[in-house]
Formats: C-alpha cells, structure tokens, sequence
C-alpha cells in the first residue's frame, strides 16, 4: 500500500509545504533585506543576461560569468530563469525557493527509501518540512535551500556509485555522482564543507577497488574539473578575496568564537534543539533509544551499521566537525547537515509505538505552524516606504539609467533592494551607498546627481554619516526635492543637484591620470583604487569606461605609443577581469620602457591570474633580468612554483616576504 502511494504522499507533502510558505509570503511584508536582495540581484542580473529577463540581452559567456565574482553561478541562472516565468515581485521570485525545496525532498525520500523503504523515505521528508531552520530558509531568498538540495542529491549519489552491493557502481552512476557534485559547488563554496570529506572517503575507496573503478574516478573527476573551471578561472582572484571576507574577516568582526575555545565548540549544538525543533529532534532520540531497548530486551545481537548507514552517518559526521571548524559561525551552515540527520532521526521516529508516532508528529505540526503564526502577530511594523521612492526617482522614464546615492542602511531598507525594486520590469535604477567615511564627500558633491539621506536610526552607518549628510544638505549643490515618513521615526530625504550647480564632473577625464599612476609602481595604487572604488558607488552602472575606453583607443589610432592611453587600457582590463586583454597592453608598456620593473610586474600578476604561470615566470624573470625589483624577484619565484618548479621553494620562502617589505615600505612613504 505504502509503495503504491510513496510518490503521491511525496507530492502532497511539497504541495502542503509550498501552500503554507504561499501563506507566509502573503502575510509577511517585510522587504527583502541585505544578503536576500543581493542574491535576488543576481537572479536578476543571470536573467538578464541569458536574456530571459527585460532590461538585458545575450552578450556572450565572458560578461555571464563577470556576474558572479565572488559566488557561483548556478543558482542564479536556475532562480532568473524562474523569475523569468514567475514574475519578478520578491513573493514571486520565491517559487524558486519551492522549487529547491521539491528537489531537496525528492533526495531525502529516495536516500531514505534505499536504507529502509518508503515510509523511512516519507518520515524524513516530512521532518524536513517540520524542521525550523529549513522551514524559515524555504522563504528566505538566500543559497541555504539550494545547497541543502545539491549537497543531498550528491552524498546520496556519491554513496550509490560507492556501495558495490547496490550493483549500481557504473559509468552512469559515476558521471551522475559527478554532475550532482558539480552543481553543489557551483551553488555556494560552502558545500565544500560537507562534500570535502565524502569525496576524500570516496577517492580513497575507489582506488583501493579494480581498475574500471578507478578509471570512472578519474573520468568524474575530470567532469567536475570540465563543469568548474571556466567560472573558477574567470573568477579566481575575486573567488578567494571574497571567500576570506565572507569566513576569516566576518567572524572577526562579528567576534565569533573559533574551535580553540569550548564556546566554539558548543556553538552549534547549544542551537540544534530550535533549529531541527524540540520535538523532531527529541522524538527522533527517543526512539533510536527506544529501540536499541527493545532489543536488547529481546536478546538480539548488536551489529554495527551496515555501509549504506555508515556512510550517511560518517558524511554527516565529518561534515559536522568542518562547519564546527569553520571560523564563520552563523546558524544557516548548519543547514545543509539538517536533511542527514532527518533520515537518521526518522529511523527512531519510525521504532516508536503508532499511537505514540501519530502524537508526535501531530505536535511537531503544531508547534511548527505556532511559531509561523508567532512571527507573523510579531511583524506589525509598517512597511519601508521603498516603492513609493523608486517610483518617484525613476518618474516617467524608468529605462534610464540613474544612481541612486543610498546613506542609510538598514535590513529593511538599504541601498541592494533599492536596486533590486529599482530594476523591476526591465527599469535601470541602481543603489549604492556612501556616506559612512568623510572621504566621500568631494566625489559626491563633485558627482553625484541624486543622494537619499535620513533622519533618525541609520542603521548599520557609523556616526560619520552625520558628517556626510550635513555635507550635502549644507553644500548648496542639492536641493530638497521630497521626503518620506520612516515607519520607526525620522524621515527620508531625497535631494538632487540643482540645476543651478556645477554640472557633474566625468571620472572619464580623471581616469587616464590615475591610470598612469600605476607606472610609480605600489604608490600610485592607493589613490587609483580608493577614487575608483569611491566612483563605482557613483556611477553604480560604471558609464565611464565606455568613454574612457573610447577616447584611448582614439589617442591610440593617432599614436600609437600614448602612454596614458596604454595605461587606460591596461587598467579597463583589470577592472573588467580582462586579464590576457591587460597582459597585451601591459606588454606594450613593457616595450616602451624597459627599465621599469613595473610593467613586466603587473604582467606577470595579470597572467597569474589568467593561469598561465609559466608565462608570467618568463616575463618575471626576464625584467627582473633587467632592472632587479625584490617584486620581480617574488613574482618570478611564485610563478615558478605554480608553474611546477618545485626547486624554487626555497627562494618563494626568501623573496616573497622580502617583496611584502618592500611593497609596504613604499607604500608608507
């Protein structure tokens, strides 16, 4: 009876979880905060760019894979296709949430239904869908639920191609373990924290196994490594740089506690019981105690956990002590461990008596839909007056591109869903934000067009934004255009340039300057990237490099050794991560000076980032050849590393930290 029924009681499980997170959404009216309108920006943005979406078109793979710098793309692609089909109101763009969820079911179940049939399979889903954490994430636009999903079709796959005794270890078995590994880690990095030990546990097994064995390892290997390297080599440089602040530089400043501590240790478990719920989580562990009683009543031998179990239990296991581990603590990476320990508290949930069984689950139903109805009665706070000030700003012509200088930041109301709202419907507003360093100012009253200030709470701001925003309304370049009550007290304020001012300078102008500051070498970096960086919040479309890169390759048809213009062009090659177009024109610099160490230095660190090692060792080595530089030296010795030289080790030792010194000591003067 079970069996006939496994997959309709799947599918009414889904449904019912999806009805109920329908509900939630209609209820809830909060705006999406930080980390949800950016990921919701980026379903926008992939979208837009397969051109499924108003507001973009197809331009090629190089400008799809530049919109995922720092975070892998796939999720992205698969929540802008949906949006293209759902709508793009943030309650419609949550059916991709749903989405993920059905698949992150449909894995549970089947994982469960192979190590103990269906209704093992049908209890863990359900303790999926009563499981606090996972049940707030289903309306949550972040990556939890996705690669909860991916990592749970990848182990239960990863463990099929493993188990001999299943006779499913084959080439199709192997190449699907590979395809759902990929997809995990081209969802969020962090997948890496339960997969990496699996896929040690795996390696390992397979080469101890026959040769065919061994060969469908390194054929799913090489899948993976196909399937990953052209957005990890596009991205490379950003991918690390954004990884360290998203782990070691976050829990610094949130002041997490680290595995060198107890706290560190007791961080996760101290939270399991709210996160999994008391009652599925309890119910679980009463009954896997419950039935190691009933046999030992009985007499029964113990045997350990068969292979399919210990795997399900050593990945989780493993997983377990890595996010533990992990410097960043937050309770959403305990996420992808949750559909594990399901199957796992299922076994227990399933040994207890009927009458106790049905008792329970009634009560996890409850006090899963009482703490919704909880949260809900405690979100009586008016809503952000955020559309009204989009729709105001973007006025009778939405497809213009504008920026919006956005100074105060707060979960509901911040400068990413001001962009997001703002380009709605194909529309092209954009919010970025400054405000939070003095230093802002003279960019601002120099550029900006449109600046919304605030009184009262700020948000995340420090108190130098008071400083900013008396800089604007005290600078008489702005006029008070309009204001909008805040639903907590104070006001908004959106002021624009007055038409009577300056008009706003072009950064294109002052682009070809600081770009030929980077021939001083590490001192003319400071100033480049502080006013670049300072522009892109500006200019949040970044319309000045089509100008600058225009105007250099004019100068250049005229003459053709320009070196402002080289520089420029060099320079839009790095900001684009354009690292082989930089790498052209630094050679050309190269060329037209040839005792400058800088050049062949910002060559070999474009090529390096390029993957091509060898490459830049040459160019390294050989301006190093010419005008000895301590970071020629290095650069020459870390390519010659990467590039398989391993007997330069022992000078990488020497030089690079001689090359950091001497960078800062220029730097500092």
């Amino acid at each position: 009876m079970l069996k006939r029924c496994f997959w309709p009681l799947l599918a009414v499980l889904w449904l019912i979880s999806s009805g109920l997170d329908r509900l939630w959404l209609h209820l809830d009216q909060r705006l999406p905060a930080w980390d949800q309108a950016d990921y919701l920006n980026s379903a926008l943005d992939h979208g837009r760019a397969l051109g499924l979406i108003a507001g973009g078109s197809w331009q090629g793979w190089q400008a799809l894979l530049d919109l995922s710098p720092k975070i892998p793309p796939l999720a992205s692609l698969v929540n802008g296709s949906v949006i293209a089909i759902a709508g793009d109101a943030p309650d419609q763009a949550a059916w991709a949430l749903s989405l993920w969820f059905g698949l992150l079911l449909l894995a549970v179940a089947l994982w469960g239904r192979q190590l103990g049939g269906e209704a093992l399979g049908l209890m863990a889903a359900l303790l999926c869908c009563l499981m606090p954490l996972l049940a707030e994430l289903r309306v949550d636009f972040v990556l939890e639920i996705p690669v909860c999903a991916s990592c749970t079709w990848a182990l239960w796959l990863l463990g099929r191609w493993l188990q001999p005794q299943l006779k499913t270890a084959s080439w199709w078995q192997a190449l699907q373990a590979a395809v759902a590994v990929s997809a995990a880690l081209l969802i969020k990095q962090s997948a890496l924290l339960l997969l990496l030990p699996a896929l040690a546990w795996a390696s390992v097994s397979a080469l101890r196994q026959g040769r065919g064995r061994r060969l469908q390892l390194l054929a799913a290997v090489a899948l993976v490594l196909a399937l990953l390297l052209p957005w990890l080599q596009h991205n490379l440089v950003t991918t690390f740089g954004g990884t360290q602040r998203a782990t070691l530089e976050s829990a610094a400043r949130e002041g997490d506690p680290n595995a060198s501590s107890l706290a560190g240790w007791f961080w996760y478990p101290k939270r399991l019981p709210a996160l999994t719920g008391q009652v599925p989580l309890g119910g679980g562990i009463i009954g896997l105690v419950f039935a190691a009683w009933r046999r030992q009543k009985a007499n029964k031998a113990w045997h350990l956990p068969n292979q399919q179990w210990c795997w399900l239990l050593g990945s989780m296991a493993a997983g377990a002590l890595l996010t533990v581990l992990s410097p960043n603590k937050d309770p959403r990476y305990l996420a992808p461990l949750l559909p594990l320990l399901a199957i796992a508290l299922a076994k227990g949930w399933l040994a207890l008596p009927w009458p106790l069984l049905g008792l329970g689950i009634f009560t996890a139903s409850g006090f899963s839909l009482n703490a919704r109805a909880n949260a809900i009665e405690r979100q009586d706070t008016p809503a952000e007056p955020l559309e009204a000030i989009v729709r105001y700003v973007q006025a009778k012509n939405p497809n213009l591109e504008r920026t919006l200088i956005v100074v105060p930041s707060t979960g509901s109301f911040n400068q990413h869903n001001v962009s997001y709202f703002g380009r709605r419907a194909g529309a092209q507003l954009v919010g970025r934000q400054l405000g939070n360093n003095p230093a802002h100012i003279p960019a601002a009253l120099a550029s900006a067009e449109q600046v919304l200030l605030g009184t009262g709470y700020q948000g995340s701001v420090g108190a130098e934004v008071e400083v900013f925003n008396q800089a604007i309304r005290q600078s008489g370049i702005f006029k008070l255009q309009k204001s909008w009550p805040k639903p907590l007290g104070g006001n908004f304020e959106l002021w624009l340039r007055k038409q009577t001012a300056p008009k706003p300078l072009s950064f294109a102008a002052e682009f070809p300057e600081l770009a030929a500051g980077l021939a001083r070498g590490p001192q003319g970096l400071t100033p480049l990237f502080e006013a670049i960086g300072t522009q892109h919040q500006v200019d949040g479309h970044r319309s000045y490099q089509k100008i600058v890169r225009q105007n250099a390759l004019d100068k250049l048809a005229k003459n053709p050794n320009n070196q402002k213009a080289l520089w420029s062009m060099a320079l839009l090659g790095v900001l684009e991560n354009r690292a082989l177009e930089a790498e052209h024109w630094f050679a050309r610099l190269e060329q037209l000076n040839p005792n400058s160490p800088w050049p062949p230095a910002y060559r070999a660190v474009v090529l390096n980032a390029a993957w091509q090692p060898w490459r830049a060792k040459a160019v390294a080595d050989a301006g190093q050849m010419r005008s000895p530089n301590p970071l020629l030296q290095a650069l020459g010795d870390l390519s010659g590393l990467l590039s398989g030289e391993i007997w330069r080790f022992n000078q990488a030792r020497q030089s690079i930290p001689e090359a950091v010194q001497a960078v800062e000591q220029q730097l500092a003067n």
